[in-house]
């Protein structure tokens, strides 16, 4: 069993936003604003909450999504794919200092009769009637870093109108074994010999190292080896919090060729659209290749879709990669199956603990 700490400590730890919430509100707009901040200014925050927001007062962090064409790209046309749901007035909730700079960009661009900028987490804030359009970008590292779904569920329970539209409406989880010898042999066999100089006795902790957190960075679909297969898939307007606190899936794929696994990498991918239809099959329960394909057959009338998969365009998510602390050599054809289980940090909700079991 392999066990690696996706958490925040780690150099590799991108911290990311809140929700914005759309809809109608009843008052005037100083009125709302006030309302909810005075609801929200003795709400209690856990200290690992506070670090976490605060962080997001860095101008940098959100200078990195809005640069991701991808992303943003994704969002403003599942915007425009539903504008007619979105139109209207809107409640921006923002947990982080941020949101004093948010109500100056609302002003500077004659939108103060629009959007409100409600300061304060989701889970704290009042508003005075029920909204239809909820909008978030809650993804993290292999989707569930972070934990911020668990706010726009809430935002559904207690705010979504009956009917109400969800964006993201869908996330799923992908994972697959990969080959990567040059970062392998960079990070671990280059201590063997070191401009002419034997430091093999660091190749038991750089094993260890490489192979104990997980590593954040991109990969092309030529170091994937086998289909992906799907380790959760997440309907928002279904879903429940509890379900994330312990995520486990067995697998069994076929290796496309013959190479060394060094790990297993992960991705993911959201959907923008309307609740799902009961008869639809989800991508749990569909070919990972016809999932592919039918994101490749995807026409102007189909639902918005933000993809983090090796081969498409790379976006600030870049991958997840689970790197083994040796390679294990695999035939074409052959079998590789385990199980893996994300479950949410005892000490800390938004970091992650992995377990993969290979064979």
């Amino acid at each position: 069993m392999l066990p690696s700490h996706l958490n925040g400590h780690s150099p590799l730890a991108r911290r990311r936003p809140r929700l914005s919430a759309a809809s109608p509100p009843t008052t005037g707009d100083s009125d709302a604003a006030a309302a909810a901040a005075a609801a929200t200014a003795d709400a209690p925050l856990a200290e690992h909450d506070r670090i976490y927001f605060q962080s997001y007062s860095h101008i940098g962090i959100h200078e990195a999504m809005i640069k991701d064409r991808v992303r943003t790209d994704a969002y403003r046309s599942a915007i425009m794919h539903h504008q007619k749901f979105i139109e209207g007035k809107v409640y921006a909730v923002e947990a982080s200092e941020m949101a004093t700079q948010a109500r100056e960009i609302v002003k500077a661009n004659n939108l103060d009769d629009k959007v409100v900028v409600v300061h304060g987490r989701v889970e704290d804030v009042e508003v005075e009637d029920k909204v239809d359009v909820i909008i978030s970008e809650w993804m993290g590292y292999m989707l569930l870093y972070e934990s911020m779904l668990p706010s726009v569920l809430f935002a559904r329970d207690k705010w979504l109108k009956p009917g109400g539209l969800i964006l993201p409406s869908h996330a799923t989880l992908f994972m697959a074994p990969i080959t990567n010898s040059e970062r392998y042999e960079g990070s671990v066999d280059f201590w063997s010999d070191v401009y002419g100089i034997n430091m093999s006795a660091l190749v038991p902790l750089a094993k260890k190292f490489t192979s104990e957190e997980p590593s954040i960075e991109i990969i092309g679909g030529e170091n994937v080896l086998s289909w992906p297969f799907v380790v959760k898939h997440i309907d928002c307007y279904t879903f429940k919090a509890e379900e994330l606190k312990s995520i486990t899936t067995k697998y069994k794929v076929s290796s496309m060729m013959l190479a060394p696994i060094h790990g297993f990498g992960l991705w993911f991918e959201v959907e923008f659209n309307g609740p799902s239809n009961p008869t639809d099959n989800s991508p749990s329960d569909l070919n990972p290749l016809d999932v592919i394909h039918k994101k490749r057959r995807r026409g102007s009338e189909d639902p918005v879709v933000l993809s983090t998969a090796p081969e498409d365009e790379p976006t600030h998510w870049h991958q997840t990669i689970l790197y083994f602390p040796d390679p294990i050599e695999v035939k074409q054809d052959q079998i590789i199956e385990g199980s893996v289980k994300v479950s949410q940090s005892e000490e800390n909700p938004r970091f992650l603990n992995i377990q993969l079991d290979c064979s």
